[in-house]
């Protein structure tokens, strides 16, 4: 924000996006790419939101990038895989903008700006035996980014979660990731882990921070510089107070500024992109059955994410969605203890599929297949537990699991994990009961639990829950443990355990729109000037969670879309 924009009461543009997450840039990029004049206002003093602090991955099915890895893929299959796992809430309109102009995105960002791709081809769908499910192809990453690209700009990118970096060095989610976990075992992989970091060691000497940005981070990091090349105005510490309204048309809004309040008039519209309500304590009490005193979830989102976007969508007339299974995308998360006396967070994405691991409810009882998708494991803790219960399980390994993979935030051999003993978030016993009279697991049914895994996982297969059994399980898990690279014994002390609770990766239940993201109001009629995308944005999803990348693939695409609209019509024209 310029010092003459400070200074004025009233600020003119062509398009106001609210928020700086991946759907709020990827409107402003594309509107401004169209000659459209774009200010960005974020809440935060970073920009980033959640999308900074996750994996990255995009899913848009039949993207250029997967394809020109040799990915053959339908937009029949797509639609058969969306309206399967959209059940009753599948809507029909809005996902066929998602494949029609999804494809159409992903050229735009790769080949007009500084968002650069790479395919991510192994990446299997969530559940891939699914109608029109795949065993990989549909998910891309953004490129790793060298974060002098940014120049001083840099001090205004979120940070990424401290609890998924290493010493600070932000790990690459997939290739990158094996060979931290090989490094022990492999040549080729130490070789790398010590240039990654001996890399690290250097920027940390000259720059004081990790410099080579991966995962969400870069992808935020590449929009930003992006929006920056166009000239789009980012103005941080910036939360929006009301939108306002001429007639039926949304023409700008009143954001408070450091400054003092500023009057944005927006003369296409304003597009909310505000991370949703992983944040908003009333909103969760309300749409999230186990968090109603809200003490049953943990959400690694941004404090800032309180629900600003469907707010203000709400008191313009908006509706927002009440009516999915799910209102967020559900994960396993570890509270992790911190020197200043808080907790961190950390996201079992990836643990749960190695071989192994079992994960059992405070009665020493299994109740899922560890190796599904996080979404899954969290649905099916609901339903051994029942929402009025506190959902939380725990993640039960040997020594040679920790050794090999360690566990959640505790890193495999050779790092010590004496810490993570002596701060409680590990426990451990030298014997099977042991470990569960530390952890507060019924010690009787754990040992015959442990004892049930090693008879029936002798043959390779888990006859109770079938972890190991789809492309997506196997994925995650380790090839060199044949025939299942999901299962092993538990059998060699000391063993160990994590107790995981619910926590979120973003929010589904959004503002309702139509295929242009158009926010609609209560009998489905366009707000003139109002858009949404990201998460503010209603899932098409349907309150599911099909594949990696299903929050940030729509939310590009959906970006996109809402300044394709805004280039081509102006708010007071009904279209």
């Amino acid at each position: 924000m310029t010092k003459e924009t400070r200074m004025a009461q009233t600020v003119d543009c062509d398009v106001l996006v609210v928020g700086s997450g991946a759907g709020g840039f990827a409107a402003a990029v594309a509107a401004q790419a169209r000659g459209l004049k774009v200010i960005v206002a974020e809440k935060e003093k970073w920009v980033g939101g959640t999308t900074a602090l996750s994996g990255g991955f995009m899913w848009v099915p039949n993207n250029p990038i997967s394809r020109a890895d040799g990915i053959e893929d339908t937009v029949d299959a797509a639609r058969t895989y969306l309206r399967h796992e959209a059940g009753n809430h599948f809507n029909a309109e809005n996902v066929e903008a998602f494949l029609q102009e999804g494809p159409e995105a992903i050229a735009f960002f790769h080949e007009k700006t500084a968002l650069q791709f790479e395919p991510a081809s192994a990446f299997s769908d969530y559940h891939p035996d699914a109608p029109g499910g795949r065993a990989g192809g549909r998910s891309i990453k953004a490129l790793p980014y060298r974060a002098q690209g940014l120049g001083k700009e840099l001090n205004r990118l979120s940070p990424p979660l401290p609890e998924l970096t290493f010493v600070g060095l932000m790990i690459g989610s997939g290739p990158e990731l094996k060979h931290f976990f090989n490094v022990t075992r492999s040549l080729k992989s130490a070789a790398y882990v010590a240039q990654r970091l001996l890399a690290h060691a250097r920027d940390l000497a000259l720059y004081q921070r990790g410099m080579l940005l991966t995962n969400g981070n870069a992808l935020v990091a590449r929009l930003f510089r992006s929006a920056l090349d166009l000239g789009v105005d980012v103005w941080t510490d910036s939360p929006v107070a009301r939108l306002i309204r001429e007639g039926d048309a949304v023409t700008g809004a009143v954001i408070n500024t450091k400054s003092g309040d500023i009057t944005v008039r927006a003369k296409r519209g304003v597009v909310l992109a505000a991370g949703g309500f992983p944040q908003d304590m009333s909103r969760r009490r309300e749409m999230f059955p186990h968090d109603r005193s809200n003490d049953g979830h943990f959400s690694p989102a941004p404090k800032g994410n309180t629900g600003d976007g469907l707010r203000l969508g709400e008191e313009v007339g908006a509706v927002a969605e009440k009516g999915y299974p799910n209102a967020a995308a559900w994960v396993p998360v570890s509270r992790v203890p911190r020197r200043d006396g808080s907790y961190g967070v950390f996201p079992h994405f990836i643990d749960r599929a190695k071989p192994g691991l079992i994960a059992v409810l405070p009665n020493g009882k299994r109740f899922v297949n560890e190796a599904n998708s996080y979404h899954d494991f969290c649905q099916a803790l609901f339903a051994a537990v029942g929402t009025d219960a506190a959902a939380r399980a725990y993640l039960v390994v040997d020594q040679p699991f920790l050794t090999r993979y360690g566990l959640g935030f505790v890193k495999p051999f050779p790092v010590p994990v004496g810490g993570n003993i002596r701060s409680g978030y590990l426990k451990t016993g030298k014997t099977v009961a042991e470990l569960a009279r530390a952890a507060g697991i019924d010690a009787t049914a754990l040992e015959a639990t442990v004892d049930q895994w090693n008879k029936d996982i002798a043959n390779g297969e888990d006859k109770a829950f079938g972890k190991g059994t789809t492309s997506y399980n196997r994925f995650n898990g380790d090839p060199d443990f044949e025939p299942n690279p999901c299962l092993a014994p538990l059998a060699t002390g000391p063993f160990y355990a994590v107790e995981v609770v619910v926590g979120d990766l973003g929010t589904f239940a959004g503002l309702r729109a139509d295929r242009y993201s158009r926010v609609t109001d209560h009998e489905g009629r366009p707000i003139p000037g109002l858009y949404a995308a990201g998460n503010d944005l209603n899932s098409i999803m349907g309150g599911n969670y099909p594949g990696g990348g299903i929050t940030l693939g729509p939310a590009l695409t959906f970006g996109y879309i809402a300044a394709k609209h805004l280039a081509e019509h102006s708010h007071n024209v009904r279209c």
